[in-house]
């Protein structure tokens, strides 16, 4: 059975090829939340609160900074002296950066690495004219050997796997940012099943190709150009149009938080008693979002964005076997 409900309608779709991306669940509509848990408010420009167990500050606050070992929107871009990149400014009247974000990836594994790259050159120099509607799948998508995708991480239920195009998740993620950063309707959004170390709880997007899309609508009177650029691990998307948009931020509160649990696995290599962390666990969340919007004339907005719910990542222990 697949049901999938999105940020702002539902879908339903048939899969078509194998599952190849990042695994998902519902988010805006999990409104089954535990009201005796601590509750945290914070902004992507406040400073990281002491908020979810085990030390995962680093997933809350991640607002615009031109720290490079960090997430978040910048107007630090790599392009800009680009003979390539004037001349389709030019040609597309995208004079103006509406936003950018840097999204930075924790230890990727070769495959991951290569999928982000390839993945921005495909998106690198599409226009998104007045009225169309963006989908990641359509323009990216299917992400196979065929096309020069590898074997990335995914999310399969609790577990971390391997799969043909992993990774292109954080082109979903980061697209959406700049889209919300850009003040554009979204379309389509899901969450991830659990929650990612490279953007905060409630501004990732997964997508699977057949299945769960990233789609946002050009509701301007003019095009939007999208360049896109990864470097070593850090991808950088950028959004160019005819006019600068509101000012637009981020919050999130943590309505309930879930300690994530450990795993121990036996490492006969290791000295008895010894323990190793294979991988980093993350607590999971149910998380309120909603945008806080400053147009150029002063007024002020906010726009409700729903809740996204993360199971907990699991920590992976390798332990010394016993005396």
């Amino acid at each position: 059975m697949i049901s999938k409900i999105t940020s702002f309608f539902l879908i339903t779709a048939t899969l078509t090829i194998p599952l190849v991306s990042c695994q998902s669940q519902t988010n805006e509509n999990n409104q089954n939340t535990n009201r005796n848990n601590k509750q945290i408010i914070y902004s992507t420009e406040n400073k990281k609160p002491s908020t979810l167990p085990n030390g995962n500050n680093n997933a809350l606050d991640q607002g615009q900074t031109d720290d490079h070992s960090t997430s978040g929107e910048t107007q630090s871009i790599p392009w800009e002296a680009n003979e390539n990149f004037k001349s389709a400014q030019t040609k597309n009247n995208s004079a103006v950066l509406l936003a950018a974000y840097r999204t930075v990836l924790k230890d990727p594994l070769p495959g991951e690495e290569n999928n982000v790259h390839l993945a921005a050159k495909m998106l690198t120099g599409k226009v998104v004219m007045p009225g169309e509607i963006f989908s990641q799948n359509q323009q990216i998508g299917p992400y196979t050997l065929e096309r020069g995708f590898e074997k990335g991480p995914t999310y399969i239920g609790s577990q971390v796997k391997t799969t043909i195009g992993g990774g292109v998740c954080k082109i979903a993620s980061t697209l959406y940012n700049v889209a919300i950063l850009s003040n554009l309707p979204v379309v389509e959004r899901h969450n991830h099943d659990m929650p990612v170390p490279y953007v905060p709880y409630g501004q990732d997007a997964t997508v699977s190709y057949g299945l769960w899309d990233l789609k946002f609508k050009n509701n301007t009177d003019s095009p939007i150009m999208i360049w896109a650029e990864g470097i070593d691990n850090v991808l950088y998307i950028g959004f160019y149009g005819k006019a600068k948009p509101p000012k637009v931020k981020w919050n999130h509160e943590v309505l309930k938080s879930i300690p994530a649990p450990k795993k121990y696995k036996i490492n006969k290599s290791l000295p008895a008693g010894a323990e190793k962390i294979e991988l980093q666990g993350m607590d999971g969340a149910v998380v309120k979002s909603w945008l806080s919007i400053e147009n150029q004339d002063g007024s002020k907005a906010i726009k409700q964005m729903g809740t996204s719910s993360y199971s907990p990542l699991p920590f992976i222990i390798e332990k010394g076997p016993e005396k």
